[in-house]
């Protein structure tokens, strides 16, 4: 009988797992979202809890997820009925294969715009723009315009499914050596471009040098669940790619550097942004709107803001494309190992079915704008299941399942592989590892979960 490891595809080399999963984790989480909530959380204050955050919660959650994936060599429900015979965790898997499917389904349509974006930077739209107000007015009429989004989502789902049709080593692995590198290069452009500019260093004052009065609780719990969002955790993203991990691959250091190469491109790209927003006098707190609102009036105002117009979106794009060839890898991955499709077909079947999925959450912004479910729009709805509740109960699942259902035996067993060198001389790691999965990530991630539904906000304010 051949193993399920030496019959399963698995990745060429170590860098290309690492650029394939930093991928998964890099998307418009770092550079659309990232910017704008440090610009509303006080910049240097924000900055230095979130880092911490990585740490405590990001990076144990991270090497429990994909070290699941690298012992079950399965997709995440797989990985569960491999690992423990109480049918209910199984559950736990198939929640992460929906949020993967939900948070795809919307997550086209903002990817969209960015492809859409490139388009309007070549055509020089943005100079026709005086004033934030402007950009949004135009940035309104073309969501409203139905074609515009329905086929970006198109072409945007399209090119995730060309990717991952193409298997692991020639399709995922192979692009993400491409993409990756070009999106650094890219977004260190933009970076020195932002350090050039005249006024950059009040925005490098914003982002280094911390102001503790404008840190509160909010912002602490705001940092502690970007930090969890931004790595892709509770979604089997990082558990199906660390399903193709060989057994001698070191899991922890394959995700420290995960969370290393996430947190630098987060902060290259808080740089070049924020160094623009503030050398032209615009607002760093300006919400979701920071990039297709504000940023379109700041390349109007910088010498070759042309050219890094269409540079910015490119980039952008590239990071969304990186995030979503991992999110329909996990709908693929379960329909290959659970019911045996061929990969070619689960692409295409479920590629196309995540397009019409989206195709409401494109529509929340024209005609189906006034349809509400829970006082909800389907593009809303989608995000608050997927990021305020899929996601952050998926992660307090593992980090149970890893501490008290699976046990630090196995698991230890396991993640020893590959990482003796640390067992035996940085043993410290392995306990912090352990302390922290047992006692403070089933904390920290119910925190985040009551702060994204709402209930630690309204305790919060009632002490205020």
């Amino acid at each position: 009988m051949v193993s399920i490891e030496s019959s399963r595809e698995q990745w060429g080399s170590k860098i290309g797992f690492i650029l394939a999963a930093a991928g998964g984790a890099i998307g418009l989480g770092n550079i659309w979202k990232f910017p704008y909530v440090m610009g509303q959380n006080g910049g240097a204050a924000f900055i230095a809890v979130y880092l911490l955050c990585v740490l405590i919660i990001g990076l144990p959650i991270l090497i429990a997820e994909v070290l699941m994936g690298r012992t079950a060599q399965r997709n995440p429900v797989g990985t569960f009925k491999a690992l423990t015979k109480n049918k209910m965790w199984r559950a736990v898997g198939g929640m992460g294969v929906v949020a993967g499917f939900v948070i795809l389904s919307f997550y086209g349509v903002v990817a969209g715009w960015s492809f859409g974006y490139i388009i309007e930077a070549i055509k020089g739209s943005f100079f026709d723009y005086a004033t934030p107000s402007a950009a949004g007015e135009h940035f309104n009429e073309l969501t409203q315009n139905v074609y515009w989004i329905t086929g970006l989502l198109g072409l945007f789902m399209g090119l995730t499914m060309m990717i991952v049709y193409f298997g692991i080593n020639k399709g995922i692995e192979r692009g993400s050596k491409i993409m990756m590198p070009v999106l650094f290069v890219l977004l260190l452009i933009m970076m020195f471009k932002g350090l050039s500019l005249e006024g950059a260093e009040e925005g490098l004052e914003f982002l280094f040098i911390p102001n503790w009065s404008k840190l509160t609780g909010l912002s602490v719990l705001e940092a502690l669940g970007h930090a969890f969002f931004t790595l892709s955790l509770g979604m089997g993203a990082m558990m199906t790619y660390g399903s193709y991990m060989s057994k001698k691959d070191n899991v922890i250091t394959a995700s420290a550097q995960i969370v290393a190469l996430d947190t630098l491109i987060a902060l290259v790209a808080g740089v070049a942004i924020l160094t623009a927003i503030f050398s032209t006098g615009q607002n760093p707190a300006e919400g979701p709107g920071l990039i297709f609102h504000t940023l379109p009036i700041v390349f109007t105002k910088m010498t070759g803001g042309y050219i890094f117009s269409i540079i910015f979106f490119i980039l952008l794009s590239l990071a969304a494309l990186t995030s979503s060839i991992s999110l329909l890898e996990v709908v693929t991955s379960y329909f290959v190992d659970e019911k045996g499709m061929q990969r070619h077909k689960a692409v295409l079947l479920f590629g196309t079915v995540a397009f019409l999925c989206g195709v409401p959450s494109a529509l929340s912004f024209n005609i189906l704008s006034d349809t509400k479910i829970f006082g909800l729009n389907f593009f809303d709805l989608a995000n608050f299941l997927a990021s305020n509740i899929f996601l952050p109960l998926g992660g307090l699942f593992i980090s149970i399942f890893v501490a008290y259902v699976w046990g630090f035996d196995k698991a230890l067993i396991e993640l020893k592989k590959g990482a003796e060198e640390i067992f035996e001389k940085r043993f410290w790691e392995i306990k912090f590892w352990k302390i922290v999965i047992k006692y403070f990530c089933p904390v920290l991630i119910f925190l985040v979960l009551l702060h994204s539904i709402g209930v630690l906000t309204m305790i919060i304010n009632l002490f205020q």
